[in-house]
């Protein structure tokens, strides 16, 4: 396939440099929101096998990041933690503080370890968002030291797009990154689960995992539309001797809630030793 570079000036542009799982969640993301449209976006990757379909969908792909970030505007890197003092290495003479800001979604790598291969006074974002990104739902936690204040605005306001965005401190991304990133797989495992159990108290496989999954979103929903505490729902919904309680209680005898902060506790643990 050969790489496809888009020629439309615009007043906005974003170069996706690592256009795996989630860089291509971001970019499908921001064109469903309406944020950008395809021909903004330019996503890079080392085997432009895998953009085949974004380049269907009218995104510029290719594997050179130096052309993805020619015409200026957001550079976003999302290449591996391993990946990206080469990456940097590669791109950081070209970086115009006059025409680029970086917004990284690498986990592991603080801003401070940003700053040091990222001259100033280039604005550096450190962001977490999830694979929600795709479908609008994402939770993104945004991060800077003063010298990237200035992209932080513009940072939240991409992210905006695309889901939730909360500023937090820089050090705790990490713990971003285990409840927000990787608790996407988490819930994905309840969700899972719960479908499971709905087989064996006789639903079929596709009617279980529909009524899991919509439980799911109408409880996280309950929590997000009146900002209460999940405690407080739940004790809508169980009664002295009631089938909830009795369900709940198993759960907790079985270590539910304690192997979910587990998790997220091994999550954060290896998520600090990345890069």
């Amino acid at each position: 396939m050969s790489a496809k570079t888009t020629s439309e000036s615009s007043s906005a542009s974003l170069a996706i440099l690592g256009g795996g799982n989630l860089g291509q969640a971001l970019a499908r993301g921001l064109v469903r929101s309406g944020t950008l449209r395809p021909a903004q976006i330019h996503v890079t990757r080392r085997r432009p096998d895998g953009l085949e379909d974004l380049a269907a969908e009218g995104f510029g792909v290719g594997t050179n990041n130096l052309a993805a970030i020619e015409r200026g505007g957001t550079v976003l890197i999302a290449v591996q933690p391993q990946q990206i003092a080469d990456l940097l290495d590669e791109i950081r003479d070209e970086l115009d503080p006059g025409r680029h800001k970086v917004i990284s979604v690498v986990s592991g790598v603080t801003v401070a370890q940003l700053r040091e291969m990222i001259p100033a006074p280039i604005p550096v974002v450190r962001a977490m968002p999830n694979t929600a990104v795709s479908i609008g739902e994402s939770m993104t936690c945004l991060s800077a030291d003063p010298e990237g204040i200035g992209g932080l605005d513009e940072a939240e306001a991409l992210f905006k797009g695309v889901g939730l965005t909360l500023r937090i401190e820089d050090e705790m991304m990490v713990g971003a990154t285990a409840l927000c990133a990787c608790g996407i797989a988490f819930f994905l495992r309840s969700v899972r689960a719960a479908s499971q159990g709905g087989i064996e108290i006789g639903f079929h496989p596709e009617e279980a995992l529909t009524m899991a999954a919509q439980t799911a979103l109408g409880a996280a929903s309950l929590v997000l539309d009146r900002a209460r505490h999940p405690e407080r729902e739940i004790d809508r919904v169980t009664t002295p001797r009631g089938c909830t309680i009795s369900g709940l209680n198993e759960m907790e005898h079985q270590g539910f809630s304690s192997a979910m902060i587990k998790g997220i506790t091994t999550s954060a643990e290896k998520a600090r030793s990345l890069y």
